[in-house]
């Protein structure tokens, strides 16, 4: 195993030991999410495993950052007054109204428009102004990121992950590191379950008399009917997760010979190639070592020979 790889897992452990009340991340929650630890500390708990980071699944609401003002950038390309376009993923400003990693109770006091931080609108039909920040409630999957220490092992989290439903699942790092050895970077994901929708607005001063309400563009009765869905998705994440969590010890288990499975396992494409480009090299690494003892037994004899 690699020891680039011992030593990074080795740190990132030490990060995870660190008391609930005090461990902070960079997500929006800030530590890692209690339906997933359990999963969390098995996945560490294998040799060539340990997860970078994580996400049990959640719905959430939120506000777009600024948009980019096309008339002021072509004005004036400097202009502090213009933003980076906020994106729904957060990237760019914006913020979170509103998120959780659990199923959301279906009757919340007094009602979602609250929660979600919103005023409800005094005009449905109205169109929603060009330029503003938009609002979005999402519901997302689980996700986990794993750094695994050999070929082998991301194939065991890969045929695991696509056995479970999470069939977007992919690696990443399949070069070689300087020491020659390759730690592939698994993203066990699925983007089937996942929706985003528009809910609201923020308003401006130039658009609103009450400047920076965040107006609802919907009823009570669909932000209840949004909040429903998202409910029963994750149920099917939890299913999800629990056999993702099976297939992953029956996958070890095989890989350890202390299972009873037979036949080949599913292999991904990128992970197929890394394999077989590791393996050319291994190959060509035992032909030139052989040649070399070859030459040198050649070598030998001739010296011999001499005498």
């Amino acid at each position: 195993m690699s020891t680039a790889f011992q030593i990074k897992k080795q740190r990132i452990l030490e990060q995870l030991t660190v008391p609930s009340a005090e461990y902070s991340d960079r997500s929006p929650k800030g530590s890692i999410d209690e339906g997933i630890r359990d999963l969390v500390d098995e996945i560490n708990a294998i040799p060539g495993l340990v997860t970078t980071s994580s996400c049990a699944g959640r719905i959430s609401v939120f506000l777009e950052g600024k948009k980019k003002s096309a008339s002021l950038d072509h004005e004036d390309p400097g202009n502090s007054d213009t933003h980076a376009i906020g994106g729904p993923g957060g990237k760019g400003g914006g913020r979170w109204l509103f998120v959780s990693h659990d199923p959301v109770p279906a009757d919340p006091e007094p009602n979602f428009h609250t929660v979600f931080s919103m005023q409800p609108s005094r005009n449905l039909q109205c169109s929603i102004p060009s330029g503003v920040q938009l609002v979005h409630l999402k519901f997302e999957a689980m996700i986990l990121h794993l750094l695994t220490s050999s070929i082998k092992d991301a194939q065991i989290v890969l045929s695991a992950a696509s056995t479970a439903g999470f069939r977007e699942s992919g690696a990443m790092g399949l070069s070689a590191n300087h020491d020659t050895t390759i730690t592939p970077m698994i993203a066990v994901r699925s983007t089937g379950l996942s929706f985003d929708t528009i809910i609201g607005y923020k308003t401006t001063a130039s658009e609103s008399e009450e400047n920076d309400e965040i107006i609802s563009t919907v009823t009570e009765e669909h932000l209840k009917l949004m909040v429903n869905i998202a409910n029963e998705r994750f149920e099917v994440n939890s299913e999800r997760i629990q056999r993702f969590r099976n297939a992953l010890v029956a996958s070890q288990q095989r890989a350890d010979g202390n299972g009873n499975g037979e036949g080949p396992e599913w292999e991904d494409k990128a992970v197929r190639i890394a394999r077989k480009r590791e393996e050319g090299l291994e190959r060509q690494r035992f032909l030139r070592e052989e040649n070399e003892k070859r030459e040198g037994q050649g070598a030998e004899e001739v010296k011999i020979g001499l005498k």
